[in-house]
């Protein structure tokens, strides 16, 4: 059995590091507080970067909150696979893939493991100086720290209930 920890490093039931490609299929954890450079480009931690694979990350508006979603390419395959399985026909179907192929963005990092998205996406999750990058599983969010602090109160009030309801 093998398992993985958060940097990138694959290590058996014993803790022996074993090989394994875990690049573009890793899981992300954790919280970072990192600042926007004069240039407005972020750095994703070095962990997530392994996580995340070479061919860069998709950052989507939130559907419900103010915030930023990133997913690795593997999981936005997966993604748009459900997308397609619709009819052109469908109206509601087509109209989710108009508006948020519209306002994603594609970015690949830099040498130093920096990000540039549009200004567009960082107004709308309200992305000025600092941000919160925040683990989410698959995916991880960009979170201005004042809403990323109101957030995490109302979330750790429904915990339990959402535990039950996603059966974990």
């Amino acid at each position: 059995m093998v398992y993985y920890v958060t940097k990138g490093q694959a290590v058996d039931e014993i803790g022996r590091e074993v090989e394994a490609d875990v690049k573009g299929q890793g899981v992300f954890v954790s919280e970072f507080a990192h600042s926007l450079d004069p240039k407005r480009r972020l750095t994703i931690p070095s962990e997530w970067r392994v996580q995340a694979g070479a061919n860069g990350l998709y950052v989507l508006p939130d559907i419900s909150m103010k915030c930023l979603c990133v997913l690795p390419e593997t999981v936005m395959k997966q993604r748009l696979q459900k997308l397609r399985l619709h009819a052109m026909a469908d109206r509601k179907a087509r109209e989710f893939a108009r508006v948020i192929g519209s306002k994603s963005d594609l970015v690949a990092w830099d040498s130093q493991g920096r990000i540039r998205i549009k200004d567009e996406l960082l107004d709308l999750a309200g992305l000025k100086d600092q941000v919160m990058l925040v683990g989410a599983l698959d995916r991880f969010e960009l979170w201005s720290p004042e809403r990323h602090k109101e957030v995490a109160k109302a979330d750790q009030a429904s915990f339990e209930e959402a535990a039950r309801y996603v059966g974990f």
